[in-house]
Formats: C-alpha cells, sequence, structure tokens
C-alpha cells in the first residue's frame, strides 16, 4: 500500500479549500424564512465573559418577544468588530449591532470621555446608569457624538482597583514609576501620583502586561477570572477607583431605520432587560473575580482611609479640570460636571437636578 506523502496530502487539503468555502458561504448565505430579519452582533469578548452572558439573556428575549421572527446573529472574540473603532464599524455596517466603547475611541467622544469622571461617590450600577441617562438629557453633545448611532444599553459597573504583575501595592506612594492603564479620566490623577498612565483598549491589556510591557491596570476584580489576569498577576488594590457609566450596546441608525416599527419597540424594550442583565453579570463577576483571586494565591490589600481620601480628592480636582479643559472643542463641559456633582446625594444615589 503506498502512503501518500506530505507534499501530496498538503496538495489534496488545499485542492479542497475552494469547496469548502464555496459550501462556508452558501451556508451563510442560506435565505431566511419568510417574516424573518436577522441581526448580526459583535463583541470584542468570548461567549463566557460576563457581558457575554448578559448579551445572551438579551438575545433570548428578542427572540422570545418577536416569537423568532426577529433573530440575533451573534460574533464573538472580535471577529467582527474592534475596541477602538467600534463605533465607526457600526456605522459603516460592518455589522448592525455592536459592544461600542466610546470612552477608548481616539477622537469625536469628547464629552462622554470626560464625563465617565464625574461619577466620584457613585457605587452601583444602576445608579451610574441613572447618572448617565441625566448628563445625557442636559447636552446636546452627548447626540452629535453618538450620530449615527441609536443607543440599546447604558453600561456601568464594579468600583475598580489596581491589580499589578511583580509589585505589591500598599500606599499611593508606591504607585511612583509604575506603567499602568488606566481610563482616560484617571491618566492625570495618576500621573500626578508619580506613575506612569497609559490608555488601551481592555483586549490588549493581557498580553501588554504578560510581556511586562505594562506593570498593572486600573481594573475590577472580575478581570482576574474573566479575562484571566490571576495567571499574570500577583497582586490587588483594593482602591476604590470611581466608575462611570457610558452608552455600551447600539445598532446602526441606518439599519434601525429599516426594521418594522414591531421589532423597533422590541427592541426599545430590550434595554431595560439588556442593562439589568448586565448589572446582574457585573456584580456576580466582581463576587467571583475575588474568590477566584484568593484561591489563586493573589495578594489583596485595602488602602487606608486616608490614602482613599487623598484619591476622591485628587480625582474630583481633575474631572473639573478635564470637565473645564473641553472648552476647547467649543463644549459647556463644566456645566455637565456641576449637574453631576449636584445630582448625587450622600448616599449614591442619583436625582438629576441643575446646580444652585
Amino acid at each position: 500500500m503506498k502512503i501518500a506523502s506530505r507534499a501530496q496530502l498538503t496538495g489534496v487539503v488545499i485542492s479542497a479549500l475552494p469547496i469548502l468555502f464555496m459550501l462556508f458561504i452558501a451556508a451563510c448565505a442560506r435565505p431566511l424564512p419568510d417574516g424573518v430579519t436577522e441581526l448580526v452582533y459583535a463583541t470584542p469578548y468570548s461567549p463566557g465573559h460576563p457581558f457575554s452572558r448578559a448579551d445572551q439573556t438579551w438575545m433570548r428575549f428578542v427572540e422570545d418577544r418577536s416569537e423568532g421572527s426577529l433573530r440575533i446573529r451573534p460574533s464573538w472574540s472580535g471577529a467582527l468588530i474592534s475596541a477602538d473603532q467600534s463605533m465607526t464599524e457600526l456605522r459603516h455596517g460592518v455589522i448592525d449591532i455592536g459592544l461600542i466603547t466610546p470612552i477608548y475611541v481616539r477622537g469625536g467622544t469628547h464629552l462622554i470621555r470626560s464625563q465617565s469622571g464625574f461619577y466620584s461617590g457613585v457605587d452601583k450600577f444602576e445608579e451610574q446608569v441613572a447618572l448617565y441617562r441625566c448628563l445625557a438629557a442636559s447636552s446636546a453633545q452627548f447626540d452629535s457624538e453618538l450620530e449615527g448611532l441609536r443607543i440599546l444599553a447604558v453600561q456601568g459597573g464594579s468600583l475598580p482597583g489596581i491589580v499589578s504583575r511583580d509589585k505589591p501595592i500598599s500606599r499611593l506612594s508606591e504607585l511612583r514609576g509604575m506603567r499602568i492603564r488606566a481610563p482616560s479620566e484617571l491618566l492625570n490623577v495618576l500621573d500626578e501620583l508619580g506613575a506612569d498612565p497609559v490608555s488601551m483598549p481592555m483586549g490588549d491589556v493581557y498580553s501588554a502586561m504578560a510581556k511586562g510591557v505594562i506593570d498593572g491596570v486600573v481594573a475590577p476584580p472580575d478581570t482576574f477570572r474573566a479575562l484571566h489576569f490571576a495567571e499574570i498577576a500577583r497582586y490587588f488594590l483594593m482602591l476604590a477607583v470611581p466608575r462611570g457609566a457610558y452608552p455600551a450596546r447600539a445598532i446602526s441608525e441606518a439599519r434601525w431605520n429599516e426594521l418594522s416599527p414591531a421589532h423597533r419597540q422590541i427592541l426599545d424594550d430590550g434595554i431595560e432587560v439588556w442593562e439589568a442583565a448586565l448589572a446582574m453579570e457585573t456584580a456576580t463577576a466582581a463576587d467571583e473575580g475575588l474568590e477566584f483571586a484568593t484561591a489563586s494565591g493573589v495578594d489583596i490589600r485595602i488602602v487606608s482611609p486616608a490614602d482613599q481620601r487623598t484619591f476622591e480628592s485628587l480625582y474630583l480636582r481633575h474631572a473639573a479640570q478635564n470637565a473645564d479643559a473641553l472648552s476647547r472643542f467649543g463644549i459647556d463641559g463644566r456645566r455637565v460636571f456641576d449637574i453631576a456633582r449636584a445630582s448625587i446625594d450622600a448616599d449614591g444615589r442619583i436625582s438629576c437636578r441643575a446646580p444652585l
């Protein structure tokens, strides 16, 4: 019996590729049943991530409420969408619905990026979302920055701490010289504390920290499990870093306009469902992340009350400065900042109001 050589086998596989590709295209192009509309949803996260579990709850709601006439086809793990260009990709019709991250977009979302630093004193997901809606209603700039998109969910989150690779941190002074990935509203705060802050999408952090490009990241505890940070980081400082809300799921305006009124209503009804699922999954993931980090041997430390107060004071001062700096773009950021501070009571509850 003659055994085929590796070259011959390779030739067989290569020659079969066009056939396999055509079969794949044919499967994708299979027409939908009459009366059924399909929307493609894309996210940079894997199916098992807490955000994706919430996405799947929303998908089931949409298909159940529509009795199967509106289907969601998911694309996971960044196959069709990127973290820093998601809004542009959505506007250009790469996908129908997507997870968007306007706080990481390189340009065009000046107020949305800055307002995420106005939330000091708000630690509950639902109140974060309520404050975002209050601020979004106060300035037409939000709609301008979201032009071409219709928002399907606003997202808050667990309060982050500082995950570090090799260096234990117990005091703010120990951040000096550390290269730390942080959201934009914290860059100046960390810089004043002597750190070397950098901005990058969360999806790039594992690789950067594993290679030693960065020393740590401002992140909530769920990342030890959901993003596998327990594999590459040994320490976690429980510093209550305020967390802002932002629009996080959207459909392109063009695709929205193509939908029937009944399907639009289902997507509108799904906003509450999606946000509730995100709140539940986020809280569960934070608890599970801390448990997982402890079981994995991560050294967990708590910052002193004095350092916590120092951090919050710096945070608010820089938030006000960031708000004022928006004037160079013709944006009245100070007014939005003042509304945010006037709308937060001593218990972190939101009652939307104009400043006195």
